[in-house]
């Protein structure tokens, strides 16, 4: 993200607010979300999953940049190296152990980032199209499902807006995954609905039409490849979002936290330790 863009974030931050990521971390585990946004807690492990995330998306934003600025694909090895720059900094000032998948470490996590960039960059299709952002920051009041204002913002940041060849606006959201996504995982993702609402409450999308947007997937393969899932988010979908960020909010403000187990618990929770204390 740009500083201006930062600037934007923190300052929408300041304000009464709720994101994708607190909802989705208190839908996923209600006592994750007291120990990460209530209490504060340090993590007490890092999955190094989430670095290699973040880094996959600092090349993805340089690629989109690029081409919104020039009009040009970003060089492939230029993207490769601000991954890898990324990765082993992030990885090298973490302030709890990184935990890494028994058969990954920090130098084979580089390597299969680098060949997932590459497969990005020679996937990308952008002949005329239109980068509208990347990495933007949006935020939007939050009404009741019956329209009842809030005192809360939703906020969000879209990985990248584009109108494409047919003049639709498509935000994207950017994903590297093992397995192969279902179609049910993309129709019931709630990133796109929040997608859906930021954007039709900043006039992207008219309040009677449909949002469209797109997952992009880079998959960890042998021979890494990008499979992309197109959906679209209707009126409804905002309405029934706007309904469930509501209704989180309200089991926060009840202090309604519980632990609840999941796969997520074995795959190297930042407050395992503290969930088994508690």
């Amino acid at each position: 993200m740009t500083n201006i863009q930062l600037q934007t974030l923190a300052q929408l931050k300041e304000n009464l607010h709720i994101s994708y990521s607190q909802i989705s971390c208190y839908m996923n585990c209600p006592l994750k979300y007291m120990f990460r946004y209530v209490k504060g807690f340090p993590p007490e492990r890092v999955s190094s999953a989430l670095i290699f995330g973040k880094s996959i998306h600092t090349g993805i934003e340089h690629f989109y940049i690029t081409y919104k600025r020039k009009q040009e694909k970003a060089d492939v090895n230029t993207v490769q190296e601000l991954f890898a720059d990324v990765f082993s900094s992030e990885i090298n000032k973490a302030e709890a152990p990184v935990v890494f998948r028994r058969d990954e470490n920090k130098d084979t996590s580089i390597s299969m980032g680098k060949a997932m960039l590459k497969a990005f960059c020679k996937s990308a299709k952008l002949k005329d199209t239109e980068i509208i952002g990347v990495e933007m920051p949006l935020s939007a009041r939050l009404y009741t499902d019956t329209g009842k204002f809030t005192d809360f913002l939703i906020i969000g940041v879209i990985d990248a807006l584009i109108k494409n060849c047919d003049g639709d606006i498509v935000a994207i959201d950017n994903k590297t995954a093992l397995r192969a996504k279902s179609s049910e995982d993309v129709e019931k993702d709630l990133q796109f609905s929040v997608y859906g609402y930021l954007l039709c409450a900043n006039k992207y999308v008219a309040k009677t039409e449909d949002a469209y947007c797109r997952m992009d997937v880079l998959r960890k393969l042998k021979n890494p490849k990008v499979e992309k899932y197109g959906t679209i988010r209707t009126p409804s979908d905002r309405k029934r979002l706007a309904k469930i960020a509501v209704n989180v909010l309200t089991a926060i403000e009840n202090q309604a936290f519980y632990p609840v187990r999941s796969w997520m618990c074995s795959g190297g929770c930042e407050y395992k330790d503290a969930c088994y204390s508690w």
